[in-house]
């Protein structure tokens, strides 16, 4: 018999934990050739989300927990579900059943089919129906964009619920970085994957925590971690903008010599300068953040503390 672990970061979710406890158990039968165990990461939730899983893991000796002294965010919690889990193969959810427990069995057939010799079995979403359409508008940008500028390819939709086996895990919690964008490293890694796509599925209960400028922070975190294109994209800017003064430049000294010097333009003149000056501060910020995240990198602080693990 082979071991699943399953990996659930949870923050304040105590709706949604014996709901997702229970769907797993519906397909549990249906995992030929393997056993469970669950993993769940509190990430210090304000809520009852680590009396249900105290309770959870005295009734079901497969349910483990870690949970943080704080709130260390989504990418800390499947870093330290991954790395305390067990199993032979490692499957990363989300616990408001947005990640269908019902594709397990699926991805289970795959990745243990010796034909198909695969390492991953990855999931993303064919649409965003039930989202709102600016937020849709902006993820699918976003997606546009990385691509663009970044030679780790992530698919559009890309979801974190993934089955992975024990090499593939193995060559991710061995990247220890602390600004950490899972969906990148995921793709970073390589392996062989196989991506499966379904529908948009709703929370089973309680609210999303992911607001529209979290989301913003955590697509500029991939942005920074996996492309130096904004680096490339402030030095020609401020080329052609070079260029541009010295053009202005001889147009001045040249119009100054054959009509003399009018005192009139000088509110043009102060608008240019304030652009410029406004460029300037825009690439200031753009070096400004990728030195930040040396900052960050350089102290070697702790990714997450634990403060109860069962």
């Amino acid at each position: 018999m082979k071991l699943i672990s399953l990996v659930v970061p949870c923050f304040n979710e105590e709706e949604t934990i014996p709901i997702f406890y229970q769907e797993v158990l519906k397909i549990e039968k249906e995992l030929t050739g393997a056993e469970i165990e669950f993993r769940f990461v509190d990430d210090g939730s304000k809520d009852g989300t680590l009396k249900v899983l105290r309770e959870l893991s005295k009734k079901d000796s497969r349910v483990h927990y870690v949970s943080f002294s704080r709130n260390f965010g989504k990418e800390a919690g499947l870093l330290a579900g991954l790395e305390s889990a067990k199993g032979d193969y490692v499957a990363t959810m989300d616990v408001d059943l947005q990640d269908p427990p019902s594709l397990l069995p699926e991805m289970w057939k795959d990745i243990t089919n010796p034909e198909l010799e695969l390492d991953c079995i990855a999931t993303r979403r064919k649409t965003r129906k039930g989202e709102p359409v600016i937020r849709s508008w902006f993820a699918n940008r976003f997606y546009n964009l990385i691509n663009r500028m970044s030679q780790t390819r992530i698919e559009n939709g890309a979801r974190d619920f993934r089955l992975m086996n024990r090499k593939f895990v193995n060559a991710v919690i061995q990247d220890k970085e602390i600004n950490r964008f899972s969906k990148g490293i995921f793709s970073w890694v390589g392996f062989n994957v196989k991506w499966i796509a379904y529908d948009n599925v709703e929370r089973s209960a309680g609210k999303t925590k992911w607001k529209f400028w979290g989301l913003f922070k955590y697509s500029l975190e991939g942005i920074l971690s996996y492309s130096v294109v904004p680096l490339y994209l402030s030095s020609i800017l401020g080329l052609i903008f070079c260029a541009i003064a010295i053009a202005a430049l001889i147009f001045i000294v040249v119009r100054a010599a054959l009509f003399g010097d009018p005192a009139r333009g000088w509110p043009s003149m102060a608008c240019i300068i304030i652009f410029i000056g406004g460029l300037i501060m825009f690439n200031m910020g753009v070096i400004g953040l990728y030195i930040s995240k040396i900052y960050t990198e350089s102290k070697k602080r702790q990714i997450y503390i634990v403060r109860e693990e069962v």
